[in-house]
């Protein structure tokens, strides 16, 4: 009986050790797979319905670099509500009702950002906003060259080299998402401008009809003769 007693305790620690395991990868794997890459850009185009506001987070790794835009491509009046929160709850990038804005920090505290878009004065329309992040960790470049040193190889120009390409890498990818968004938004306006000028060609073409028919018809009116002669009585 003590024998059987200490199998079944042998077991309900095995299974017990088992599900630590898994709740440990678990545990881990639930963190973002792009904290530890040297660099993230993402580009969104989000739809922000009438009278509402949608915030975006993203984690920013202590000592990296943050930048935030945004771009309203198509809906009413072309203009949304832009803020950022900081990590520390502190707003940032006051709350503008722009077309386009942006905001950078060089050197952050590391957390989560709260990147806000705000559509709650307009009632009636939504609109179509293209949303940009990044996030580049530039120390993560002596780190590299700390691990190169250590095989006693001398890369500090090489090192200074990739740094200054780098920085021209992002400033190229930041200039090419600006030059996307003004194409979507002159795509859009073009749209609806052609969509505007054929609504109102079709209407308008249906006014001359109706007028032109109308027309006629009054004017055949005029020139109908009606035959009310009387019989004449002997």
């Amino acid at each position: 009986m003590a024998q059987r007693t200490w199998h079944m305790f042998t077991v309900v620690t095995l299974i017990f050790t088992v599900l630590s395991l898994v709740g440990d990868v678990l545990s881990t794997s639930a963190a973002p797979w792009y904290e530890n890459l040297p660099a993230v850009t993402m580009d969104y185009k989000v739809h922000i319905d009438a009278g509402k506001e949608d915030c975006y987070f993203q984690y920013v790794q202590p000592g990296a670099t943050f930048y935030a835009s945004y771009q309203v491509l198509k809906g009413g009046d072309g203009m949304c509500g832009f803020a950022v929160r900081h990590p520390n709850g502190h707003i940032v990038h006051p709350y503008e009702w722009r077309q386009s804005a942006e905001y950078a920090d060089q050197s952050s505290t590391g957390g989560y950002y709260a990147v806000c878009i705000d559509n709650q004065f307009s009632r009636f329309a939504g609109k179509l906003v293209n949303l940009y992040l990044s996030v580049i960790r530039y120390d993560m470049w002596e780190k590299y060259a700390k691990e190169v040193e250590e095989l006693d190889m001398n890369i500090k120009n090489f090192t200074s080299s990739i740094q200054f390409v780098e920085r021209n890498i992002n400033d190229i990818l930041q200039y090419q998402y600006h030059s996307r968004a003004r194409e979507s938004r002159d795509y859009n306006l073009l749209q609806d401008n052609n969509t505007y000028v054929l609504r109102w060609s079709l209407v308008q073409i249906m006014a001359i009809a109706a007028t032109a028919t109308l027309q006629v018809y009054f004017v055949r009116k005029l020139f109908d003769i009606k035959d009310n002669s009387s019989k004449t009585r002997i």
